[in-house]
């Protein structure tokens, strides 16, 4: 199953560091809603995140990446519902190297 996320993720090789960053940018139709509905809308989608998590076996590099999704995604929330995010910027993660989520992007 597709989840339909708030937020398109890319993964970027920095040049400077031999690592990997993680992009996060809000799609259009998250950044075009009420302030006051995008913290639902994340929610919505953490739910249904869950759901799809627990139908992954627990040794998959699927499931890891998942699972840090979901981590930047709760980590996030707050501050979406308390209006500190700019919805129009990039939020840049830098990944450790061996993380998962780099894994999980790779294949």
């Amino acid at each position: 199953m597709l989840i339909q996320a708030p937020f398109m993720i890319g993964i970027l090789d920095d040049p400077n560091t031999s690592g990997r960053e993680l992009h996060l940018d809000f799609t259009d139709e998250f950044r075009a809603l009420p302030r006051e509905q995008q913290p639902k809308v994340l929610e919505q989608y953490l739910g249904q995140l869950q759901q799809e998590i627990l139908r992954v076996p627990e040794d998959s590099a699927d499931r890891q990446g998942m699972l840090m999704i979901q981590q930047v995604a709760e980590q996030l929330l707050p501050h979406i519902a308390a209006g500190e995010v700019s919805m129009q910027e990039s939020i840049v993660i830098e990944l450790q190297q061996g993380s998962p989520l780099g894994r999980f992007f790779a294949e």
